[in-house]
């Protein structure tokens, strides 16, 4: 049986969530909620590693999945380990992931 995924998230991962949370509950506290749940909650269904496609923009060895109009970034540290680095909303130029 495979050993669950352990999901660390960077301080700048916790950061962007608060800022989506932060802007969004201005217009709906409720839709701020929902969105965030489906962030996290999409985050906890790997299963393995490499479930998601590799960042097109980023490359190797960054790995993406989306939520929703954001792009959660990850960086695999182990067969059973993974680091949310960033979520971006892919509304924005995709230039300032490297920035």
């Amino acid at each position: 049986m495979q050993k669950p995924i352990r999901i660390l998230w960077d301080n700048q991962a916790k950061a962007d969530l608060k800022l989506i949370f932060d802007f969004l509950q201005l217009k709906s506290p409720q839709g701020a909620k929902n969105v965030i749940k489906d962030i996290v909650s999409q985050s906890k269904n790997i299963h393995f590693v490499e479930q998601y496609q590799i960042d097109e923009f980023l490359g190797e060895p960054y790995r993406r999945m989306i939520v929703r109009d954001y792009k959660i970034i990850y960086k695999i540290h182990s067969e059973t380990e993974i680091r949310i680095l960033q979520i971006f909303d892919c509304r924005q130029n995709q230039r300032k992931l490297k920035e």
